[in-house]
């Protein structure tokens, strides 16, 4: 547990240094327990996800990083490899090609490549996978589109 801490308390002094470097992702540390995280990543551009801001829960296992930590939308969001209710992602390097290489901040990063290039062939979103399976990226940018206004953006007036 204590090389864990360790390897946390390195990635919060990294995140302190590099907020600037990169705008698209604001990772923050539980005030009480290093490890609980949560981060904002905003939507890439030229995606249904565009001007979208989704807040992600990390939950730090004690054998960090030898195992990776789960992570989870707290923010609705229509895709492909994101369960609808739970927010649960399909991403390989959260289950089996987890390496200690990865920290917290590319996670967030692997998240952000993911929703620029949904996976339907592993969906946790039937509907959604279902819609590019066959063909209907239209309708799945409309939804997506949809859910990332409704949820994702700030309450104008």
């Amino acid at each position: 547990m204590q090389a864990s801490r360790a390897r946390l308390f390195k990635e919060y002094k990294e995140v302190q240094r590099e907020k600037a470097a990169d705008p698209d992702i604001q990772l923050v540390c539980d005030d009480s327990n290093i490890f609980k995280w949560t981060a904002l990543i905003k939507g890439p551009s030229e995606t249904p996800y565009e001007g979208g801001v989704f807040q992600l829960a990390f939950s730090v296992p004690e054998q960090y990083p030898l195992q990776p930590p789960q992570v989870r939308f707290l923010t609705k969001i229509f895709h492909p490899n994101v369960h609808f209710k739970t927010g649960e992602i399909c991403l390989d390097i959260l289950k089996n090609a987890w390496s200690p290489a990865w920290t917290l901040q590319s996670v967030c990063r692997a998240i952000i490549a993911l929703m620029a290039h949904p996976e339907p062939d592993s969906p946790l979103n039937c509907d959604s996978g279902n819609l590019l399976r066959s063909g209907d990226v239209r309708g799945y940018q409309s939804m997506a589109r949809m859910y990332t206004r409704l949820a994702a953006m700030p309450k104008k007036g």
